[in-house]
């Protein structure tokens, strides 16, 4: 017959038969939710780094809502894990949470609790009854016995806390908010973070936050994101979703991505709950959110800030309430564009300072303050070596989505000196609405060649390829072959040798090049081409200027004759070299 015994390692009776490190202390960390394991896993390395004589262990607390992915990080971490109950059965120097809803087993070490966001915000769902209680507050048990420690980012907090129990007076430490200081430390990744994202130069990134819950903003607004990227053009603008974890846990990730499936086929940038949101937001350049923590960051990093929502459960009095009427309202129902560039266009770096204020003290100090107060705690003696500043946070992985098929609208507009300018902006056709033209104003449709929706790729003028550059007889085959697979498309755009390669059904290829900057991207070049049919322009040396938003870039569309006719090529260069019109 099996024991029952359980052999724990490191910790445990009978661990130093098994262990390799000896240990003078051992610390446990409490694992309940992501959300709480998150801010955990953030700030422990950052304090015991390099220190032999502490262990740390994890408790799995399976007893939340929001316990689903509590594992799954556990172990892709490759932290050592013991079961809640387990926990009973050794005899840690201290026990890290950030998650105050936790059940401690009775002993005498004492219970470091962290805040998993910015200070005591919300009034949250008691799970213990019907009613609600103050996000961050120990239970009663614990303050009674005088075991909790709890960690604050602002005096103020202490007399809200106070105001609240009793019982917390004389058990919270003033430390700082270690998340606020990474994220300004980080500030000068701003645009490498960017370049991951996929956000373009001159782009500018749309960051929607929510917190969870029925009055959140995606609890009250779900479709916002598919808004914003129906109206805003997607060559300048991105839109980032960040949902708190609890919204995935508590749903699961296949529901999220359900809920937000046309969002996401528009190219929509679904932050990773366990990891991410800090880069996106310090990439951003606004940020729609609500009374969630996310938001207050943002406002605290001097980001734009536009509220789609603030609920009720939002504690009046502290810094996150504030933001109530210092930030401006996003309006359901008007055009959100005008909106979004109002808010961008008016905003000072300034304007949150009284806010941010209110929220954090003892900038840069977080980290110090936290690994003197967890080894006064363990009763050791600081290791000689300094402890580390606030680290930036690691370059996300590289975002790849985009739309694959948009609605392309050009604008036709001729300056003094007679040049074609086309202004274009793109809209994902996944969201797009009706399209209405006149003499001036065209519509079309271009899908990729990888758009897996035979609706749109049915109705394309145009099919684009991202494909590797050809040489142009090779380009000219395939864009053959491209129209020969979508019966329907009038026109083929594919990178070339020299700018893209576009063909028409009718046989013709035309050289876009640029005559500045980059090349442009066969969609764009295709426009170019698909405005001059519009008008009837020859497609002969002919140079627009072609305009997205705030950029501007010249092309020339040189057309490119079938083999055996080069004479006719190098006349046309020759033309264009001079500025002159080809010769009929």
């Amino acid at each position: 017959m099996e024991s029952d015994e359980r052999i724990l390692v490191p910790v445990g009776h009978d661990a130093t038969r098994w262990r390799t490190f000896g240990g003078e202390r051992t610390v446990v960390v409490a694992a309940r939710t992501v959300t709480s394991l998150v801010r955990v896993v953030d700030v422990v390395p950052e304090i015991l780094h390099d220190d032999p004589r502490i262990a740390v262990v994890f408790a799995y607390d399976p007893t939340s809502a929001f316990n689903d992915g509590v594992l799954d990080l556990l172990r892709s971490l490759g932290c050592r894990t013991l079961p809640w109950p387990q926990l009973a059965e050794i005899t840690p120097d201290l026990l890290i949470s950030a998650s105050e809803n936790i059940k401690v087993p009775p002993g005498r070490y004492p219970v470091l609790v962290l805040p998993h966001g910015v200070g005591f915000q919300k009034q949250v769902p008691d799970s213990a009854g019907p009613g609600t209680r103050l996000s961050g507050l120990v239970h009663d048990e614990l303050l009674a016995a005088r075991r909790a420690w709890l960690a604050v980012s602002h005096p103020d907090q202490e007399s809200q806390l106070a105001a609240a129990h009793p019982g917390t007076v004389g058990r919270t430490v003033l430390v700082g908010d270690p998340c606020l200081d990474r994220l300004r430390a980080s500030v000068r990744w701003r645009e490498r973070y960017r370049a991951a994202l996929g956000v373009l130069p001159g782009q500018r990134l749309v960051l929607v936050s929510s917190t969870w819950g029925e009055e959140s903003l995606v609890g009250s607004w779900p479709g916002l994101p598919a808004e914003l990227l129906a109206q805003l053009p997607t060559d300048e603008y991105r839109v980032a979703l960040v949902l708190h974890p609890n919204i995935w846990s508590g749903h699961g990730a296949w529901q999220v991505r359900v809920m937000q499936h046309s969002a996401l086929e528009a190219g929509l940038i679904a932050v990773d709950p366990t990891d991410g949101w800090q880069q996106a937001l310090v990439a951003s350049d606004l940020v729609i959110g609500d009374h969630g923590s996310v938001t207050l960051y943002g406002a605290a990093l001097g980001r734009p800030v536009l509220l789609g929502a603030f609920g009720s459960e939002a504690v009046p009095g502290t810094a996150g309430y504030a933001l109530r009427s210092a930030a401006a309202r996003l309006e359901a129902g008007r055009p959100l564009p005008p909106q979004v560039e109002a808010a961008v266009a008016g905003h000072r770096a300034d304007r949150f300072d009284e806010v941010g204020a209110a929220a954090f003290a003892e900038p840069g100090e977080a980290l110090p303050r936290l690994r003197e107060l967890v080894y006064e705690l363990l009763g050791l003696e600081r290791p000689k070596q300094p402890g580390r500043g606030p680290r930036t946070f690691p370059l996300p992985a590289p975002d790849t989505t985009r739309a694959r098929s948009l609605m392309v609208r050009t604008a036709v507009v001729r300056d003094t000196g007679g040049e074609l300018h086309l202004e274009v902006s793109r809209f994902p056709a996944a969201l797009a609405g009706e399209a209405a033209e006149d003499e001036t104003t065209f519509w079309h449709l271009a899908c990729d060649v990888d758009e897996p929706d035979t609706r749109l790729t049915e109705s394309a003028t145009v099919v684009s390829s991202a494909s590797e550059v050809l040489p142009t007889e090779a380009a000219r085959r395939r864009v053959a072959s491209v129209l020969s697979d979508f019966p329907g498309a009038r026109i083929a755009a594919l990178p070339g040798e020299d700018g893209c390669a576009v063909g028409t059904r009718d046989g013709r290829l035309v050289q876009v090049r640029a005559v500045d900057g980059p090349s442009p991207d066969p969609g764009s070049a295709a426009a170019a081409v698909y405005g001059c049919l519009r008008l009837g322009v020859p497609l002969g040396a002919t140079a627009v200027v072609l305009v997205h938003g705030a950029r501007r870039q010249r092309l020339l569309l040189r057309p490119v004759p079938p083999p055996g006719d080069q004479p006719a090529v190098s006349r046309a260069r020759t033309s264009a070299a001079r500025g002159l019109p080809p010769s009929s």
